[in-house]
């Protein structure tokens, strides 16, 4: 495989869940200490001397604070290696080889952005964008082209939510628990369809599709998006309206980093009742289980849209016996009296009971989701940006059309403890999901799909034999799990981004074919339709990015 594997796309996608042997409980990633980049790596301070001289011919405005926004290691070190440690969510990507950018510039408003996308183009440096994230493969701040700069958008956080209209504004360096905050100050009865992981950037997850725990009531988040304002190619500023209706749906679910910056998405409220409630059941053994997976597999996708049960699989040892914890997190959109009738009749299998249940509000209800005690803490932690303890990690994903028969559950459970540290996490679809067309949104992982697996590994200790180790188990439990997926092709889902389904070798849409159709199956082409002619040359591009007709210069 080749080095390029090292590298992903903004993003931010949703639940970066992990799991902790100790508790069992899945959590998100929270950040770590700062590792300085060797100084002998940095570029030279020639490319920031350059960029500082384009900048005021190409700002659409005078402004006296470019040397302020631009950084470079071998000129402000301390400020440079801030600013790119902090939003680093995943330590394979924070080590001494990881390649570093030549500058980061970090843009407080638009004309910022349309002038370092002007410089850009015309100094020839490859731009990354990230929005402050979480980025499982780091292709918004890495790169495989020797000299590269990153445009770094966390400044771009605000969140402006209009209850009488039931919008909100949200600019992608927001993260994904201020805009439940934003809303919950102004409306209790209003929440916006999005992960479940607080510390999600807003502009990977939407732009990459989305999706959380109330999917099967409202779809993707990418769904109530209604207006987007963008920086394209050439630095001007557009709305949808200027942009118009192919590059609009382009950036719904496709990534925004393959066309355009994105400033801004604006993005349609749901309503929400003033009672939910929310459960987490454990069970352990594989025997009694395959039983309840079975069941859950078959009425799942067919229950109240009100109701989403997530289940987390883990290998753990108990009583020094290897085993499979199996666990059942729910959010329903109602009072625990009528989830307690809804379960015990169609899924009595559960065995749920009503001290199992909390009802909460909906913003308690994200802060449940995020391992928080409901009923000890403030909702303004989901302000808190860092709130992530960030190790070392790697995610996969993969569609289930047809129920895996008991057999092959069990099958899946020794193979999981034979593996050793890797989990699984089921999603249901179902529900709004089976509604929407395929070629609605980019993202067409839709009708047809009972649920989504994602894959997921985290650990410790650093260096080369632990990645090694446990990329190999993660690697060995996809495969094992190929008979029980989507085939032909065989689905991916672009915010569990990942290198291993393919990367552009620099033959533009040949290679891109190879994981565009896992991303996007038949919506892939018109993608590069629209990519080839908003982005001809190829300025916006990435590893995985949407490739143009022409050959591309990865």
């Amino acid at each position: 495989m080749s080095s390029v594997i090292f590298i992903s796309l903004l993003l931010f996608f949703f639940v970066p869940y992990s799991f902790s042997r100790e508790s069992g409980q899945p959590f998100c990633l929270r950040a770590p200490g700062p590792s300085v980049p060797d100084e002998d790596e940095a570029e030279p301070d020639s490319i920031r001397k350059s960029f500082l001289e384009c900048l005021p011919t190409k700002s659409p405005e005078p402004d006296p604070s470019w040397d302020s926004i631009v950084f470079s290691f071998a000129t402000n070190p301390s400020e440079y290696t801030q600013t790119l440690q902090n939003r680093i969510k995943n330590r394979r990507f924070n080590v001494t080889n990881t390649p570093k950018p030549a500058i980061i510039v970090t843009p407080k408003k638009e004309s910022h952005v349309q002038a370092a996308v002007r410089c850009a183009k015309q100094l020839n440096i490859h731009m990354k964008i990230r929005s402050g994230g979480h980025d499982y493969e780091a292709v918004s701040y890495v790169s495989s082209e020797k000299t590269f700069m990153v445009l770094d958008m966390f400044n771009f956080g605000a969140v402006d939510v209009d209850i009488p209209t039931e919008t909100a504004v949200v600019q992608v360096g927001a993260q994904l628990g201020a805009l439940y905050y934003r809303i919950w100050e102004k409306s209790k009865v209003h929440g916006f369809p999005a992960g479940a992981c607080p510390t999600v950037g807003a502009g990977g997850h939407i732009s990459g599709g989305g999706y959380g725990t109330m999917i099967r009531k409202y779809g993707l988040t990418v769904d109530h998006v209604i207006d987007a304002k963008i920086v394209d190619v050439n630095g001007e500023v557009m709305d949808r309206k200027i942009m118009g209706e192919d590059l609009f749906w382009a950036i719904r679910g496709a990534g925004g980093s393959s066309f355009c910056v994105i400033l801004s998405f604006t993005v349609k409220l749901v309503r929400v009742p003033e009672v939910n409630t929310v459960f987490r059941v454990q069970k352990f053994g594989e025997q009694n289980m395959t039983d309840v997976l079975a069941k859950w597999q078959s009425v799942m996708p067919t229950m109240d849209n009100d109701l989403f049960i997530r289940v987390l699989l883990q290998p753990v040892t108990v009583k020094k016996e290897a085993t499979i914890r199996t666990t059942f997190m729910a959010l329903f959109l109602g009072d625990s009296n009528r989830l307690i009738e809804l379960t015990t009749k169609t899924f009595p299998e559960l065995g749920l009971k009503k001290e199992d249940c909390f009802e909460v509000s909906w913003i308690q209800a994200a802060l449940y989701w995020a391992n928080y005690d409901v009923n000890n803490t403030k909702p303004e932690v989901l302000l808190d940006n860092h709130s992530d303890k960030v190790k070392y990690l790697e995610r996969k994903a993969d569609y289930v059309q047809t129920p895996i028969p008991n057999e092959g559950l069990l099958e899946m459970f020794k193979k999981l403890n034979e593996v050793g540290d890797i989990g699984l996490v089921f999603n249901p679809y179902g529900g709004k999901m089976d509604e929407v067309p395929a070629d609605a949104t980019p993202m067409p992982h839709r009708a047809g799909n009972l649920y989504k697996i994602q894959y997921s590994v985290n650990w410790e200790e650093p260096g080369p034999e632990a990645t090694d180790k446990h990329m190999s188990q993660a690697r060995a439990m996809f495969e094992f799990m190929t008979p029980y997926v989507s085939k032909n092709p065989r689905g991916a889902y672009l915010n569990y981004r990942d290198l291993d389904v393919g990367v552009n070798s620099g033959d533009g849409f040949n290679s891109g074919k190879v994981y565009g159709e896992k991303y996007f199956k038949g919506n892939f082409e018109r993608l590069v339709k629209v990519k080839s002619v908003v982005d001809p040359d190829n300025f916006f591009r990435n590893e995985q990015s949407i490739p143009t007709m022409m050959k591309t210069n990865i």
